[in-house]
This record gives structure tokens, C-alpha cells and sequence, in this order.
């Protein structure tokens, strides 16, 4: 077996890849450039990719390709329906980042309800000693505990995130999918959510009918001017549509660990935002943790092994 990992510095370097236990040879890419994918996987009967996109046109140029185990738990990168045609199986990882993407969310949502870095910077500044006194009061403070968050998702990360939230003392409201009626009780129809919402994290999955699905309109909805808090994926959000809510206080502030465009250009709106003492941007490590990364890793071998064997697992879409 011929294994072709293309974006192998997608992965920390301490995070321990191990050698499939199967006859193979791996080689191994730290990063792959477009022009290069359909080289690297021609006579590759596996493909690990994490984002690197694997469109029609390369797959087509990899006649023996078997399978695409993807290192993440995200396949949008991968034409699945090419994949599909070409009897090519795609597995992904599930279920790995229960810990770190909620407690990034919540450091993101403390960092703005307390004004952290805001107050780290005047302190930085010099304003402590120029208040005259023990403390001063220049930024906002809010406590989470008694406000309401609206999550959007309520898969294994949304339901880690509300466990959380009301361990705070926090009110959970579960946003019904935008558009549809009739989910039952434990749903909150989503204009409900906006307008209901001191603080609103994002948790789903960016498809044709989730992307922009937070834009102007659903901005003027927000009463309580929230937070918005989105380690998910960034086309959920217009991002254009969330820089004016910002300038025009339709919000209260924004902690975004991903966007539209990765790594954003210098000109990029979220870039135009940094000197916003209520916007926080981190270069989507949501994920990141130790832990979770290697936890990964592992998961990302047992899915090839489980595949090789015969008995594929995690899969998202296969040839007939």
C-alpha cells in the first residue's frame, strides 16, 4: 500500500503519527500546494489530507486510489460526490475534540465578557498607575453566570458547550435549524434564539444551507446585543455583514477562531478588526490541545487499519 499524507504540518510537530500496521510506504509532505496534489497522489492507494482540497480534476489523476482518511472532522475540502463516482471511500475523525473546542469557546467568551485583553493592553499602556487608585473601570465586566446562550449545533460540541454553560449558571437555549418548524420542545426557534441571546456560539457544520446563515438580517435581530462566538467554521458568518454590527454596536463584541479565508489575507475584513478592543481573532487552533491533536492522530491510523482490513469505519462517502 502507497500512502501519500500531503499536509503533514497540519498536525503539531510533537503529535505522534504512527506507522500503520500493515506492508506500506508513506511519504510524507509538511504542506502541498494546488499544483502539486495530482502528482503526490497519482499512485497513491491512500490519501491523508487535512485541508488540502482533493477536487474531480486530481482525483481523476489517481487511478488507484482506495481511500481518502481525512485528519479532520470536516470534508468540505473533499469533492465527495468525484470520490463517490470513483468507488474512492472517505473516512474522518469524530468525536476527538469534545474537550478542546468548548473550552476555547469559553475562554474566547470570558476574554470578552471581562474585557481581558483590553484591560491587559491599558495596563500595558500605563493607565494603572495614570488611575490614581487600586483599579479602574474603562471596559466593561459581566459575569456569564444568569445570562443566556443560544448555541446553533447540537452535536457532540454544542452539547459539551452547554453542559458547561449552565455548570456557570448559564441558560441554554438550542436554536432550531434556521427555516424549519416543528423540532419539538427542546429546540428554540432560531429568530428566538437571536433575540433571546446574551451570548450566541456556533457549533455546525458549514453546508450549502448553513453558510452566511449569520448575516445582516440576523445581526438587527440580535435585542440583547450578544456576543457571537464561532469555532466552527467561518463561511457561517458574513463576515463583512459581522464587521458593520461591530462598528455599529449591533453586538456586544466577537471571539472567531476561523474564517472565510485561512490564512486571511493582510486585507482580509476580520484583519481590518484587530484594533477592536471587543473583537478577538485566533488562528483557528480551537482544536489544538495536545490531547485532542494526538487523540486525532490515533484515530486517524485506526481508520486506515479498520479500512485495510476490511471493515472501514467513520466513513462519510464511498464508491458503490
Amino acid at each position: 500500500m502507497k500512502i501519500a499524507f500531503l499536509d503533514r504540518a497540519s498536525l503539531a510537530p510533537d503529535t505522534v503519527v504512527r506507522s500503520p500496521s500493515f506492508a506500506h510506504q508513506m511519504s510524507c509532505h509538511d504542506h502541498t500546494a494546488p499544483d502539486e496534489v495530482a502528482v503526490r497522489i497519482a499512485d497513491a492507494d491512500i490519501v491523508i489530507v487535512n485541508k488540502v482540497r482533493l477536487d474531480a480534476t486530481a482525483l481523476q489523476q489517481a487511478p488507484r486510489l482506495k481511500l481518502v482518511a481525512v485528519a479532520a472532522t470536516g470534508t468540505d475540502t473533499i469533492d465527495l460526490a468525484a470520490c463517490a463516482r470513483q468507488g474512492v471511500t472517505v473516512s474522518n475523525i469524530r468525536n476527538y475534540a469534545g474537550h478542546t473546542v468548548p473550552e476555547h469557546s469559553f475562554a474566547l467568551m470570558f476574554a470578552l465578557r471581562r474585557s481581558i485583553c483590553a484591560y491587559r493592553e491599558s495596563v500595558r499602556a500605563g493607565r494603572w498607575q495614570q488611575s490614581g487608585q487600586f483599579c479602574y473601570f474603562d471596559h466593561p465586566i459581566r459575569d456569564l453566570a444568569g445570562s443566556t446562550l443560544g448555541i446553533i449545533g447540537d452535536g457532540v460540541l454544542g452539547n459539551a458547550v452547554a453542559t458547561m454553560a449552565r455548570a456557570l449558571g448559564m441558560q441554554v437555549l438550542f436554536a432550531a435549524f434556521k427555516g424549519r418548524a416543528g423540532m419539538g420542545s427542546l429546540y428554540t426557534p432560531f429568530e428566538q434564539v437571536l433575540e433571546r441571546s446574551d451570548i450566541i456560539s456556533l457549533h455546525c457544520p458549514l453546508t450549502a444551507d448553513t453558510r452566511h446563515m449569520i448575516g445582516a438580517e440576523e445581526f438587527r435581530k440580535m435585542a440583547r446585543r450578544p456576543l457571537l462566538i464561532n469555532t466552527a467554521r467561518g463561511g457561517l458568518v458574513d463576515e463583512h455583514a459581522l464587521a458593520a454590527a461591530l462598528r455599529e454596536g449591533r453586538i456586544a463584541g466577537a471571539g472567531f477562531d476561523v474564517a472565510s479565508e485561512e490564512p486571511p489575507s493582510a486585507d482580509h475584513v476580520l484583519m481590518s478588526l484587530l484594533d477592536l478592543p471587543q473583537f478577538i481573532l485566533t488562528p483557528h487552533v480551537a482544536w489544538a490541545s495536545r490531547e485532542a491533536i494526538q487523540a486525532l492522530a490515533d484515530q486517524l491510523i485506526d481508520n486506515i487499519e479498520a479500512f485495510v482490513c476490511g471493515r472501514p469505519v467513520n466513513v462519510v462517502g464511498h464508491g458503490a
